[in-house]
């Protein structure tokens, strides 16, 4: 056959021969072969019985034809009777996302703990909790030895020059910084410097703390009054506690009479705060900074050295960063010598320290001593990757840099054993989702301070706002920031109204500040990927700065705080309902993390209710949930249990649900069993469930077993029951029309994660040439049946028309070139070819040129056997 025979215009083919080898048995016995010949006309002189009963036999077969195609319908997109189709790539791409994040094996990780404001590990024993630090705090002198430590071990922080330049000139700072990021110890560390060789000389109270009750404008009266006069060139650090409901920051006005008494007496003070809405205003201020929180490698490398000198006996050396200040002031005259350069370090001393000090300093071991060993094994047991994936923290604030460096010590020492050290490293993460959520709620039942200024609104949203935003980043980690922000208010608002049910909690419309909700979370944006509409567009991510701290958060909410539960499962339930597939998804992954936790609370809360939902998105909800459950293995068994229950016994809409958490392939003991389960819904009621089950067949397709699935789908074609037969050809059917990242759950880099945008049926030719025989038997079967007829040659038509995008770049040719040989092996399909070629030729709307059709046929028909035609054709 010539090439050019594309072009010409045949009439239809007739109804092809029989292939016993590949046709299905008919539902009454006979060979399909027969339901096909059904479509040839009558012989001549037939009665008029005889036509009569042929038109209802056709009428029939248009009933089945279209009941077929009824059945070849997206099941996710049936929500109040709506046709449009879903996004079904958003969402398995949303879920792997979640599953990264919560990855299986942390979350359950225990952290044996009896009090987590101290943490005790082998014969370490370090305090941590530095939640409020400040307001344990009381007016008080700053022991001189506190402030000599922090002269030799404070690390700098970028922009620490410009902090204490701003100090000396103003006599005021406010300082501001999320909690636990060494902001008082900076704050400290400015005053000791600024005040060493002030008017205070060396007056033991040269620093004081204030009490943080009394606030700025006691504060100012304590500093003119200066204790009958006694008190001059005096440092003070306040810590107001601006977070509690009523209270108002201190205004400009009260700042500058504070910094008015300061000049008077020629002291000095810091005050610091919390970012964060009420605290924008006097950072924004002529007085505010921001206070950036100290390199993780150098408070670690400072730490660990500390650790390992204190244990050789060798004297502590001077840290910081690098700054040369020692017993006697250090540097130059002003001892200020060494800080010309912003950030207050000198380059070569900085990367000595982030080098952890692999060389000993003067007054240590010699250069071959065990000291100078040990900081060795010390660096290569920091970098150690298992280390780093048990800490789980891009960067470690002060307190949890001195518990690493006591760990990594302890384990060189001897003292801490391997898993003692990797299950501490995964404890920092757990005490900081311990920190951030115990007694957020304590402030509430506190009365407001009595400033003579009343509130102007409950602060009960306004307090809840930063834990609601931290729960909402750890189920919707890597979604946009607006979608984690709109979700934390929802939740800041289901948190209040649980909180106090007799009152309608104000929701402030304008205090969002993202920048503070970064700080306070330890987040982190990122430009990414945003899917809207089945298109992806450049959006503004938002992750967590730590794998750790996502699936800690999680477990912290779940297992210390029971009576937040209510509350987030209704906001769950609400997350469910999102039509956007990077919120329900996550959400749905968050859920069955959580229920992983208390099987018992998160079946009959979260599991059950959406599993028996009328609407599909709900329901994926609960499978999905079910499914990340399944991912542990502890909790496989009941999952399994509970699906073949479901899929036996339940409700239709069970049942439903049942063959979408099949569909992961993780909800039965095998792929049979897995198949079993799916057949059963499928043809149960007339096949009511059919479209649902043969999705999940098709999802099964990107598994490794995706040989016993085909195995399975021949068999189905060949079983008596039609509605089996009809199970395996809406799952060939689906095959051809479900693109790789509708079902995909592996990443790009994969054979078949490479080609997101292909058909599944092309991409499994390509890349899996075993199984391309048995994919072509199926879709021959499904091209000569007579009810999928239709719609089969529809799905082939689609899969013709993607061998090339629109610009002519390749497409799925590699799939198509592997696929039609074996689709078109014999004569009557290779006429059928043709004609579909010509056909396309002739669409009016989206017409196929000559050239394209021609290299289709080429594909198709080999080189060979196009020569042999060619030469029977012209004799």
């Amino acid at each position: 056959m010539a090439d050019e025979a594309v072009a010409e215009h045949p009439a239809e083919p007739a109804a092809p021969k029989a292939k016993d080898a590949r046709a299905p048995e008919a539902p009454r016995g006979g060979a399909r072969g027969d339901d096909n010949a059904k479509d040839a006309p009558d012989a001549p002189g037939s009665s008029d019985a005889a036509d009569a009963e042929a038109a209802e036999r056709e009428k029939e077969r248009e009933r089945a034809a279209d009941r077929f195609k009824d059945r070849t319908r997206d099941p996710l997109a049936e929500e109040q009777g709506e046709e449009e189709p879903t996004d079904a790539a958003a969402a398995t791409r949303a879920r792997r996302s979640g599953q990264k994040l919560l990855a299986s094996g942390r979350d359950l990780i225990g952290f044996d703990r009896s009090d987590v404001g101290r943490l005790h590990i082998g014969d370490i024993n370090i305090g941590l909790d530095a939640r409020r630090s400040g307001l344990s705090m009381r007016d008080g002198p700053v022991p001189e030895d506190e402030l000599l430590r922090i002269r030799r071990t404070h690390i700098e922080p970028e922009g620490y020059v410009r902090l204490r330049r701003a100090l000396e000139a103003r006599r005021l700072l406010v300082l501001g910084g999320a909690p636990g990021t060494g902001r008082a110890s900076t704050a400290l560390a400015l005053l000791e410097e600024v005040t060493r060789d002030g008017e205070s000389g060396q007056n033991a109270e040269r620093v004081r703390r204030a009490d943080p009750e009394r606030g700025v404008r006691e504060l100012a009266a304590q500093v003119v009054a200066g204790e009958g006069g006694r008190l001059r060139g005096t440092g003070y650090l306040l810590e107001p506690a601006l977070d509690r409901p009523g209270t108002l920051p201190p205004d400009g006005m009260d700042l500058d009479q504070l910094a008015s008494a300061l000049a008077e007496r020629g002291s000095y003070a810091v005050v610091v705060v919390s970012v964060g809405s009420a605290a924008n205003p006097l950072l924004a201020g002529r007085y505010g900074a921001i206070c950036p929180p100290a390199p993780t490698r150098e408070l670690v490398a400072v730490r660990l050295r500390k650790r390992l000198e204190e244990e050789h006996g060798d004297p502590v050396r001077v840290g910081g960063g690098g700054s040369a200040r020692d017993g006697d002031g250090g540097g130059g005259p002003d001892g200020h010598a060494d800080r010309d350069r912003d950030g207050g370090r000198d380059e070569g001393r900085a990367r000595g320290a982030d080098q952890g000090g692999d060389r000993p300093r003067g007054g240590g071991p010699d250069e071959d001593g065990s000291l100078s060993r040990l900081l060795e094994r010390a660096a290569e047991l920091r970098e150690d990757p298992e280390v780093t994936e048990a800490v789980g923290l891009d960067d470690l604030r002060p307190a949890e840099a001195e518990l690493f460096a006591s760990l990594l010590a302890g384990h060189l020492l001897g003292s801490v054993g391997r898993e003692e050290l990797l299950s501490g490293c995964r404890g920092l993460a757990a005490v900081q989702a311990y920190e951030w959520f115990a007694g957020v709620d304590r402030a509430l039942a506190a009365p407001p301070p009595g400033d003579g200024r009343a509130p102007v609104r409950s602060g009960t949203a306004a307090l809840f706002h930063p834990v609601a935003f931290r729960i909402a980043l750890a189920v919707l980690g890597g979604a946009s920031h607006s979608a984690v922000s709109a979700a934390a208010h929802l939740l800041t608002w289901e948190l209040s109204v649980q909180s106090d049910p007799d009152s309608t909690p104000a929701r402030p419309l304008f205090c969002d500040d993202p920048e503070s909700d970064l700080a306070l979370s330890r987040a982190r944006p990122a430009d990414g990927p945003v899917d809207v509409a089945g298109a992806e567009v450049t959006g503004r991510l938002i992750f967590y700065r730590g794998a750790a701290l996502p699936a800690a958060v999680l477990a912290e909410l779940w297992d210390r705080h029971f009576p937040v539960r209510a509350p987030v499962v209704r906001w769950l339930r609400l997350l469910a309902d999102d039509p956007r597939p990077q919120v329900s998804m996550r959400a749905a992954v968050a859920a069955g993390e959580l229920s992983v936790r208390d099987f018992e609370h998160g079946y009959a809360e979260l599991v059950r209710p959406l599993a028996e939902a009328p609407t599909p998105r709900r329901r994926v909800f609960a499978a999905t949930a079910l499914d990340q459950a399944a991912g542990h293995a502890s909790h496989r068994r009941a999952v399994r249990k509970v699906v073949e229950d479901w899929s036996r016994h339940g409700t239709p809409a069970l049942r439903w649900t049942a063959a979408m958490a099949l569909g992961y392939g993780r909800s039965a003991d095998s792929m049979d069993d897995t198949l079993d389960a799916l057949a059963r819904i499928g043809v149960r009621d007339d096949g009511e469930q059919l479209a649902v089950a043969s999705l999940n067949v098709v999802r099964l397709l990107t598994l490794p077993e995706c040989a016993t699935v085909l195995r399975r789908l021949a068999d189905w074609t060949g079983h008596r029951g039609e509605e089996y037969q009809d199970l395996a050809l809406v799952s060939i059917v689906r095959l051809a029309l479900t693109d790789v990242d509708e079902v995909l759950d592996d990443e790009p880099g994969t054979p078949l994660g490479d080609r997101g945008d292909w058909p599944l049926l092309l991409a499994l030719a390509a890349t899996r040439p075993e199984l391309t025989g048995k994919l072509a038997d199926l879709f021959w079967t499904a091209l000569n049946t007579a009810r999928s007829r239709d719609v089969a040659f529809d799905a082939l038509e689609t899969l013709l028309r993607s061998a090339s995008r629109k610009d002519g770049r390749a497409w799925t040719r590699e799939g198509l070139a592997a696929l039609l040989p074996a689709l078109t092996a014999e004569e009557h399909d290779q006429r059928r070819l043709k004609w579909l070629l010509q056909r396309m030729m002739r669409d009016q709307d989206r017409p196929l040129t000559e050239e394209r059709a021609r290299a289709l046929w080429r594909l198709a028909v080999p080189a060979r056997q196009r020569r042999s035609d060619e030469e029977e054709s012209h004799g």
